[in-house]
Formats: structure tokens, C-alpha cells, sequence
């Protein structure tokens, strides 16, 4: 059994500084690139009540959780959004709305403020209504534009999400423009990572290499335009880079996840893995299932790593790489991530890679998130 004492220090003392509470998967949109399961829709008759949230907010304080991220799905569709946000914010937490942004009125925004919302993520695709709502699934554009306005009319430090993939790619020079005039602090330029509803779409998101470059120089272009008026993040996908992210900065080490129903995950992905025993807030103490449970000890640390991670000189800045991504790629978790160079599994990568750039290839429609694509995406499997 690895050991907690190692490789869970990293910046949290052993505590999960970063709580996720996934509040539901239920969405009004139907992002083909959406990180829920693809069986979203057998959760949505479990969600946790509202007073189990609460014990959930409660023993997360206690662990010493810090940052708390409101999420989903789509996490405006609970009704007690507002009075969850004012009981964590009177437990302390600073507390983030990560958000669609459709279903935020004035009056909710009116009514986080008052409850203590601290901070607003907000994803929008594109500054080209068409193309927004085209990659969605939904008529989104227009109320994404006054959820923004609606964020920053109420004073609230703003992070803007664009997901970044082939379809637009090239519209982060016009996303910069419009961020900077709207007073966006912060703009995140996340090129997607593969699991879920985006690997069914891989071949037909993936941008290529020369397209990830270009978008980079954009960002540096814009980066020494705004200076320190607004954060621009971008996060080049791992398939490009040779070495895998440092998933979660770990297994088990700072970030918590809390499904719906009430599981307890070191990542949103981790449901992917089989074999797992993932168990509920419903079962067990938050403080047993972040300490003790076969699930978070299973990856954490360092002990567990195979070659050639354990003999690794930059195991403790990767942990190997990313569970999921090695479990989906490779059918085996504990192999090395292939986005790393040095996994003997890269060539996996590779010949993904080439073939999203394989000219005159076969074109195919993007899956949306609906219950209806699940079937069909298991059938062409």
C-alpha cells in the first residue's frame, strides 16, 4: 500500500485544499466534449439532498479544504445553489460558480452575491454566435453574452473558459479582444483533454501541432499587450507536449471530487477506471474516505510507480502522469501515461496524432451529450 506521507505534501500538507462538488450532470447543453460520464443520465435520480451537501461542506472545512468549486453539469439547475453558497461561505470556504451561464438571471446573480459567492467561471466556445451554438448544441450564444455581463456588472472577478479545440482554435486572437473589453481578470485557453464525451470526438476536435503554435503565439502576442490588466492561461494539450500533466498535482494529494450521487473521487474522470471501489459520502465520513479508502490510497504517493516512472528523475513533478488517460489508452492504469515521451505506450499518441492530421481523411459529425449518442458511440466502439 503506498505510502500517504509521500507525494501528497505537494502544497496541501496532506489535505485537500481544492473541494469539487459536481451538484448534478444535468445540462441544457450538449458539449461533444462534455467531461461527464457518458451514463450521465443514470445519476440524476441520486443526487445528494441538500442538508447531505451540507455534511459534505461541513467535513470538507474540517479536512481543511480551502477552495470550493460549484459545478457540474450545469450546477444553476439546483435550486439551492444560493443557500449551499451561503452555508459554505459562512464555513469559510471561498467559493467559485463554474457555469454555463445559461439559467443566470439578475436576480440569482442578485441573490449569489448576497449568499457570498466569491468568484464566476464562465465557459463560452467562441466570440461567433453561430459557431458557439453550433459546437453546444443550443441557442447559448446570446446568453452567454449576458451571463458575462451580468458577472461583471455585479463586481464579481471573472475567469473566462474557452474550450479549446479544431473548430475554434483560431478564434483566440477576436476571445482576447473581447475578454479585455468586457474587464475580464482572468481568460483560460483550455485545449481539451481526451476522456469521455471528447475522446468519442477526438479525431474530429484534436487541432494539429502547427494550429496549437499558432494559437500560443497569439496568447504571448496578447500577454504583452495586457500585461498584468488580465491572466491569460493556456494549457497545451499533453498529446503535443512529450510529457504528461501533473494530473491533479497527484492522485489523492490536494484536489476532491464529490459526484452526485455523493462519490468521493480523487478527479472527475476516475469513474473510467473499473475495478475500483468508489464509495459515497451517503457510506462513509469525508475524513475516511480522503484518508483511508482503497481508492485514494490506491495511485497516491509515489511507492506504486512502475518503471520507468519510479526510476524517473521527474516523477515527482508528473507522478507518472494521468490514471484515466493511461487506463483509455492503454487498458492498464498503472502503465505510464503515453503522453509521456518515455512510456513505452507513446507510439499510441503518436499515431493518434498523425491520423487527426491525415489528410483526406473521413470527416465525422461531432457526438453531442445526449442520452441518444451513448448507443451509437458504444456501437462504432
Amino acid at each position: 500500500m503506498p505510502k500517504e506521507s509521500r507525494g501528497v505534501s505537494l502544497d496541501g500538507d496532506g489535505k485537500p485544499l481544492w473541494l469539487t462538488l459536481e451538484l448534478t450532470y444535468r445540462c441544457p447543453l450538449k458539449c461533444p466534449w462534455c467531461n461527464n460520464p457518458l451514463n450521465f443520465k443514470d445519476y440524476a435520480q441520486h443526487e445528494l439532498a441538500t442538508e447531505e451537501w451540507k455534511r459534505v461542506l461541513r467535513e470538507g472545512r474540517e479536512l481543511g479544504a480551502l477552495q470550493l468549486g460549484f459545478t457540474g453539469g450545469e450546477p444553476l439547475l439546483r435550486e439551492d445553489l444560493e443557500e449551499l453558497v451561503a452555508y459554505a461561505d459562512g464555513l469559510g470556504y471561498y467559493t467559485n460558480l463554474i457555469t454555463s451561464g445559461i439559467g443566470l438571471t439578475e436576480a440569482r446573480m442578485i441573490a449569489l452575491k448576497e449568499a457570498g459567492l466569491k468568484q464566476v467561471q464562465l465557459s463560452l466556445q467562441s466570440t461567433k454566435a453561430a459557431l458557439t451554438d453550433e459546437l453546444v448544441g443550443a441557442r447559448a450564444h446570446a446568453l452567454k453574452l449576458e451571463a458575462a455581463r451580468l458577472i461583471k456588472a455585479h463586481g464579481f472577478p471573472m475567469v473566462m473558459n474557452m474550450p479549446v479545440c479544431k473548430q475554434n482554435i483560431r478564434d483566440i486572437d477576436a476571445m482576447c479582444e473581447f475578454a479585455s473589453s468586457i474587464g475580464v481578470e482572468y481568460i483560460e485557453f483550455a485545449n481539451l483533454q481526451y476522456y469521455n464525451w471528447a475522446l468519442v470526438n477526438r479525431e474530429e476536435l484534436m487541432p494539429s501541432l502547427e494550429e496549437v503554435r499558432e494559437a500560443e503565439a497569439t496568447v504571448q502576442r496578447w500577454r504583452k499587450k495586457l500585461g498584468d490588466s488580465m491572466t491569460i492561461y493556456f494549457v497545451i494539450p499533453d498529446y503535443y507536449e512529450g510529457r504528461p500533466k501533473a494530473c491533479m498535482n497527484g492522485w489523492g494529494a490536494i484536489h476532491l471530487t464529490i459526484a452526485p450521487d455523493g462519490v468521493a473521487m480523487p478527479c472527475q474522470e476516475a469513474r473510467v477506471i473499473p475495478g475500483l471501489d468508489f464509495q459515497s459520502v451517503r457510506d462513509k465520513p469525508l475524513s475516511w474516505l480522503w484518508h483511508e479508502s482503497p481508492l485514494f490510497r490506491k495511485y497516491r504517493g509515489l511507492d506504486w510507480l512502475p518503471e520507468p516512472c519510479s526510476s524517473c528523475s521527474e516523477k515527482e513533478k508528473d507522478f507518472g502522469g494521468c490514471r484515466c488517460q493511461a487506463f483509455l489508452l492503454t487498458g492498464d492504469p498503472t502503465n505510464t501515461d503515453p503522453a509521456c515521451s518515455r512510456s513505452p505506450h507513446h507510439h499510441i499518441v503518436q499515431d493518434t496524432v498523425k491520423n487527426v492530421v491525415r489528410p483526406l481523411r473521413f470527416r465525422k459529425p461531432l457526438l453531442k451529450r445526449t442520452s441518444a449518442a451513448v448507443s451509437t458511440a458504444f456501437m462504432e466502439d
